[in-house]
């Protein structure tokens, strides 16, 4: 198995305070969908980082390999929406995790 981090980047740096009807709602289903990822062990860690720039999303992940990291980027129905967000998927070489959350680690 492989570890990914993937950094969503909304678009632009005062989102979520100035989101839309229609991005919120797309923010809605991009919850959902983690959160299935989360329940079938694909996504270990997922939710919002906010810092003095502006907020981004983080999701930890266990997949196969970065094409499947890509997969569940491509599959996220905020990439869909066309609102102009983006991962960034960065491969962790090493992960170490508490017992609770380790399945094969």
């Amino acid at each position: 198995m492989a570890y990914f981090l993937m950094r969503l980047m909304p678009p632009r740096p005062s989102f979520p305070h100035d989101g839309t009807g229609e991005e919120m709602a797309a923010m809605k289903r991009h919850v959902e969908y983690w959160h299935q990822k989360a329940l079938s062990g694909s996504a270990i860690a997922v939710g919002p980082v906010f810092e003095a720039q502006g907020a981004w999303g983080v999701a930890i992940v266990e997949v196969e390999d970065q094409a499947e990291a890509q997969a569940l980027s491509d599959g996220d129905p905020i990439i869909a929406s066309g609102f102009g967000f983006r991962f960034d998927i960065l491969p962790m070489p090493s992960i170490i995790l508490r017992p609770s959350a380790a399945r094969n680690a």
